[in-house]
């Protein structure tokens, strides 16, 4: 009986210590991921000859529309192929995607001034980083609360699309307002779902992919309130 105890203990403190290394590998590869893009957008917003391959007197070049749209087609790949890539792979196609968002974000230094930049980034650092908190430590389950926001998802990517024709100001700020609540309620909800995938796998192949594709969707949860932040406290040039 005793020696059944102590197994039951044991077992539960191993999945206790591979939730805590899962979860802790998750956000050293968001902050690897969120560093790289952040030095390559500060590199290339700060070069103008490199920004002039990307966006001239005309408009977007070619080259600016691969870079801007080339991030959506490495999120399908790495959500699609999941299964079939490798660890290795998922881990490279995430390193080259958030080089290649942070050579799209180089825009921003072009509209806003650097000042705004970091303070925007060091806002969405301190809510990002107490609503993952409060997603790690709640009791509560927030699965329907996550089910809500990502309602609250598919209507703003909607409301984005007809405001692309539409071009109002207005209805771009309401818009701005609805991400900010998504994507604060979305870190903590996919903060308790990666601490729930954390309790029921192995240390090997399995995990290393996971938290890759979990590094990926705390990487874009930052990232997207970060820019609907921005559109408040960014001071335009």
């Amino acid at each position: 009986m005793e020696n059944s105890n102590y197994n039951y203990y044991q077992e539960q403190s191993d999945s206790v210590d591979i939730t805590k290394t899962f979860i802790s590998h998750v956000f050293s590869w968001m902050g690897f991921a969120l560093v790289l893009t952040a030095a390559l957008a500060y590199y290339f917003g700060s070069n103008l000859q490199l920004m002039r391959l990307l966006v001239n007197a005309q408009g977007m070049t070619t080259l600016g529309w691969i870079v801007m749209l080339a991030p959506l087609g490495f999120v399908l790949l790495m959500s699609l192929g999941f299964q079939r890539l490798s660890a290795n792979a998922l881990t490279l196609l995430f390193i080259i995607y958030a080089g290649i968002m942070g050579i799209s974000l180089g825009f921003i230094f072009l509209a806003y001034s650097i000042g705004s930049i970091f303070l925007t980034f060091a806002i969405t650092a301190g809510m990002f980083g107490a609503m993952a908190l409060t997603g790690y430590t709640t009791k509560i389950d927030l699965t329907k609360f996550g089910s809500i926001m990502l309602m609250g998802l598919v209507g703003i990517i909607i409301a984005s699309i007809v405001n692309f024709f539409m071009k109002s100001t207005q209805l771009d700020y309401i818009i701005s307002f609805i991400g900010v609540l998504v994507f604060t309620g979305l870190t903590a909800y996919d903060v308790q779902k990666l601490k729930r995938i954390g309790t029921q796998i192995s240390e090997g192949e399995s995990m290393r992919k996971y938290t890759i594709l979990g590094a990926l969707t705390l990487y874009l949860d930052f990232i997207n309130l970060f820019l609907f932040l921005l559109r408040f406290f960014g001071a335009r040039k």
